[in-house]
């Protein structure tokens, strides 16, 4: 509790600072990044042993089949429910009319492309040890369910380097909570100097004052999302709303940092607190930072249908259906660090012939929309934890 009011503290001395000292708030900086990068620190021992320990735990490697279909299932059907809602609320609101698209103005993120192939071809990699040092952690997952998988069926021989991973997985625990008490000043630092970054108080809001329509149609969008996780959280996972609050500090730390990797290590501890079991935490949520990204694929249906509407461009139903297809793979494609949002966009705007001159349009509040769908990112994945224990109580246990 007291760790979450630091938390709390900080984020609001964060604002106020960035708003109030503007560019002076640059100088201090150095101790955001120095609390982000050594939580990036954790995070490959922390997927490698949380994965391997909580599929190795199911014993029967045959679970792993119900576990992962309904993890999949639940992610596919709340990114396309994310993503129906933001196209809704774009359509009605008509954020982009009436707004001069920039001239003249282009942006270095045509070389980044994802395509779908490149979506399924991020499932493996033939360096594991570069992927992870580069960010890329799904093939890191993908390798560590079948090294988990092959250890199950190798006898005693296997149960010890499953115990060792067992004991990893505690430690890394341990660190995570050791770092936490750094969070108040590195969420502060974080905060502050990316608003000082902005110019300012008064800068920012001159801003946002440029696409106010379209800032408040993604943080609409996003605020009904996590109403209905909410609900599927209640209903499906029958967990009381006290969920929301024992995932306070992971939320906040998600907010500041604007990386769902980053928090990673946090949501699952903060998960685990709140009574979901070990075999679901472990497998759902580190999945989950990498691939369910429901913030980021509504985010970028609303930027695409913004952008098409600042250049005059009337999209059919079919280009919009495409727009909810691309949106959702782009969202699966993005990394969990802040304004990778930016990159995976490229695919929404050529699948449907946007101008990517029109993302030029997002870069001045991108940072800023970066935070908030970050937090509904991990929401998602912790309401995909407790929904998994609820549907497949035969792999919730623990296994302490």
């Amino acid at each position: 509790m007291f760790i979450l009011i630091g938390i709390i503290i900080g984020a609001t001395a964060g604002i106020a600072c960035g708003w109030f000292f503007g560019t002076d708030m640059l100088a201090i900086k150095w101790l955001g990044d120095f609390f982000l990068d050594t939580l990036k620190m954790l995070i490959v021992p922390l997927i490698v042993a949380a994965v391997i320990s909580g599929v190795a735990s199911l014993g029967d490697v045959r679970k792993l089949g119900r576990l992962g279909g309904i993890t999949v299932t639940y992610y596919f059907i709340t990114t396309a429910m994310a993503v129906l809602l933001g196209l809704i609320l774009v359509n009605i609101i008509q954020p982009g009319a009436g707004l001069s698209p920039p001239a003249g103005v282009s942006t270095d993120l045509s070389d980044k492309e994802v395509g779908v192939t490149e979506i399924l071809l991020s499932l493996v990699n033939p360096n594991i040890v570069s992927a992870a040092a580069e960010g890329l952690f799904l093939p890191l997952i993908v390798f560590s369910i079948m090294l988990a998988a092959a250890l199950t069926t190798v006898g005693k021989r296997g149960e010890h380097v499953i115990e060792f991973f067992n004991g990893i997985n505690d430690a890394m625990m341990t660190l995570v909570t050791w770092l936490m008490y750094l969070a108040p000043i590195g969420i502060f630092a974080l905060i502050a100097a990316r608003l000082g970054q902005a110019g300012g108080g008064a800068a920012f809001l001159a801003e946002l004052r440029a696409v106010g329509a379209y800032v408040v149609t993604v943080l609409l969008g996003l605020a009904l999302h996590f109403g209905v996780l909410v609900a599927i959280l209640v209903g499906l996972g029958r967990q009381k709303l006290t969920f929301i609050t024992g995932l306070g500090r992971a939320l906040l730390t998600a907010f500041g940092t604007a990386s769902s990797s980053a928090t990673l290590p946090l949501t699952m501890e903060c998960t685990r607190e709140c009574g979901i079991g070990e075999r679901a935490v472990r497998f759902v949520l580190p999945l989950g930072s990498t691939v369910n990204m429901n913030g980021t694929a509504l985010y970028e249906a609303v930027a695409a249908m913004f952008i098409a509407q600042a250049y005059g461009i009337d999209l059919s139903i079919g280009q919009q259906a495409i727009v909810f297809v691309t949106a959702s793979l782009a969202a699966v494609g993005a990394a969990g660090i802040p304004e990778a949002g930016l990159v995976t966009m490229v695919i929404v705007l050529k699948a449907v012939g946007l101008p990517l001159d029109g993302i030029a349009l997002l870069l001045a509040v991108d940072w800023f929309l970066d935070r908030f769908r970050t937090v509904i990112n991990i929401w998602g994945d912790a309401v995909g934890a407790a929904v998994v224990q609820r549907l497949a109580p035969d792999v919730s246990g623990d296994t302490q």
